[in-house]
């Protein structure tokens, strides 16, 4: 009798505890994507302290779809974090414009990071994994580019073999 009861217990404990993995909330076994619908910790940014104007009867009319001066501006806030002028046009240096007119003599594609991302999907969705690998969710992004990945050690020896000077990268083993 306590033999049977035993394994009712166990039999039970396994049935909840296999239950309570089942529903929308429940943690994936492995889930090593990112592909989670958590919020963008990068999109957050914090709004600039409201002022109280010297004179409101001073101030101009307002605008609709306007600039208002409590309107976060990271990018102009990071300008003038690091000394430049957030105002100022942002034009190509002068010692600059070579490469930049290199890459641009065919012209620029604008949407080019839609092209790449569909591109990409595509890729990933040939190469996805085995059967176990999908069914537990397991991220095989680093597996499906495997092919296109660059040996480091290798290109090191191939430019030291060309005579390229490599200052930064370790000295060479003997």
């Amino acid at each position: 009798m306590r033999g049977t009861f035993g394994k009712f217990v166990i039999g039970a404990a396994a049935a909840f505890g296999l239950a309570a993995c089942s529903g929308d909330g429940a943690p994936k076994l492995l889930n090593l994507s990112s592909s989670t619908n958590g919020p963008d910790e990068f999109a957050i940014v914090p709004n600039k302290p409201l002022e109280a104007p010297e004179s409101f009867n001073a101030l101009p009319p307002p605008t609709p779809g306007g600039a208002n001066r409590t309107d976060v501006t990271p990018q102009a806030d990071a300008i003038a974090a690091l000394g430049g002028r957030p105002g100022a046009a942002v034009a190509i240096p002068g010692s600059d414009a070579g490469i930049v007119n290199a890459a641009t003599r065919y012209g620029v594609d604008k949407s080019i990071r839609a092209t790449l991302a569909k591109e990409d999907l595509e890729f990933r969705r040939r190469n996805d994994g085995r059967l176990l690998e999908r069914l537990f969710s397991v991220n095989v992004y680093f597996r499906a580019y495997s092919r296109m990945a660059l040996d480091k050690y290798a290109e090191l020896e191939r430019f030291r073999r060309l005579g390229v000077r490599t200052p930064a990268a370790p000295p060479k083993q003997r």
